[in-house]
């Protein structure tokens, strides 16, 4: 959160910076510095008009006219679903307690993605494209993903990003970056707690606040979303719908952020990748292709995503495959806003390949992107340590949850 007491403690403990620009900060090779505090006066003058990053939005903020507008002509219709939970905690045994013939299609008890009620679109969780991966990464902006970020561009590859807007507030310098290198970006709600569980009115918020951040930092306002922990129910479809929101989830996983919860080991997200490349060499994606869930969540998930693209890149038809969500679904137009468009699966794949097979080259900008980025030098990956996490804490990064 941007409290006075954070800002100060940054200040002291990594010290803070005169404003800086998007390549100014892309150019940094220091974690501790990229996750230090820089000014920001876009984001830092309107505080106040958005939640408290860390918390799950208590309701519509104050003074929001345009926001109570909007949730007032939907309110009506949001379908009667009783939440289930209260403030992002699941009530004890829900699991046991609802339906079994699950009426509100909800994804965390049934893996449902059909939904149940007249009028919602079906959740994504597959590329229509054959033999090609939907790469994308959840938990973003993370403060220290310059290293990260700097690979993805020396293999000229661009992914979908799945940013939370308490992220964004804190790093909104990381965030422009990840447009302007061309990345698609999504919605992944303010404070990441389970959706069902939350109020309609918190639904709408952890949403709305969101989208409007996203559009304030970067200029675009996103189209597409994915609920944490995929947990979604017919309820939070109809709002996010409301909102112009596309729904991504995934059929496969690689459970990278369990390794740091210490619920996981390295060996079994090694296990969980080499399942997903296995099933591309037994055909299981000759007529579809798949999603995976990845996460830009600390330093070993996003390490992990560097060693593991070149497998990911044999596998699937040379890397030429491996393309953001949207654009497997030949999706030009990714923002509300129409002065930016990424290519068609097709102009994408011919892009790369136009680029030679090389896995050290930096390749362009496929498609006609209207932004333009200059990155930094950094060479090769040399990501932040764990002891770090506590530093860049203490500068009021806030690096959060799966």
């Amino acid at each position: 959160m941007r409290t006075i007491l954070f800002l100060s403690l940054a200040a002291l403990l990594l010290g803070s910076r005169a404003d800086m620009t998007e390549a100014e900060e892309a150019a940094l090779t220091d974690p501790t510095a990229e996750c230090a505090y820089i000014p920001y006066p876009p984001v830092d003058n309107v505080v106040s008009s958005f939640p408290p990053t860390g918390t799950p939005v208590a309701a519509i903020m104050p003074n929001d006219a345009a926001g109570q507008a909007t949730y007032d002509q939907m309110k009506a219709n949001i379908p009667n679903i009783v939440p289930k939970g209260v403030n992002g905690t699941f009530t004890v045994n829900i699991s046991k307690t609802y339906d079994p013939t699950d009426p509100d299609c909800w994804w965390t008890y049934s893996l449902c993605t059909t939904p149940k009620l007249a009028g919602l679109n079906p959740d994504i969780v597959a590329v229509p494209e054959p033999r090609t991966l939907g790469y994308g990464f959840d938990d973003g902006p993370n403060c220290s993903h310059n290293a990260f970020y700097d690979y993805l561009t020396s293999q000229n590859q661009k992914a979908t990003m799945f940013f939370i807007g308490g992220n964004v507030m804190n790093h909104p310098l990381q965030a422009i970056r990840a447009v302007q290198d061309g990345h698609e970006i999504c919605v992944h709600t303010w404070s990441h707690r389970p959706l069902t569980t939350l109020t309609n009115e918190q639904v709408f918020g952890e949403l709305w606040y969101t989208i409007q951040l996203i559009k304030l930092v970067t200029g675009y306002t996103p189209t597409c979303w994915r609920p944490p922990t995929g947990d979604v129910d017919d309820r939070v479809r109809y709002i996010a719908q409301q909102l112009g929101l596309v729904n991504i989830l995934w059929k496969y996983d690689a459970d990278d952020w369990m390794v740091s919860a210490g619920e996981y080991t390295p060996a079994q997200v090694d296990a969980n990748y080499a399942y997903l490349i296995a099933n591309v060499s037994a055909g299981t994606f000759d007529t579809v292709g798949a999603i995976m869930l990845t996460h830009e969540l600390d330093n070993y998930t996003m390490q992990t995503a560097v060693e593991k693209y070149p497998l990911l890149a044999a596998a699937f038809d040379v890397r030429y495959h491996i393309v953001p969500v949207g654009v497997a679904y030949n999706k030009t137009q990714p923002y509300v806003e129409t002065n930016y468009t990424q290519p068609n699966f097709e102009q994408y794949v011919a892009a790369r390949t136009g680029s030679g097979s090389g896995s050290s080259g930096a390749g362009g900008n496929p498609g006609s992107q209207s932004t333009s980025k200059t990155t930094g030098t950094s060479a090769g990956v040399s990501l932040w340590p764990p002891f770090a996490i506590v530093l860049a804490l203490l500068a009021g990064s806030f690096m959060i949850w799966l």
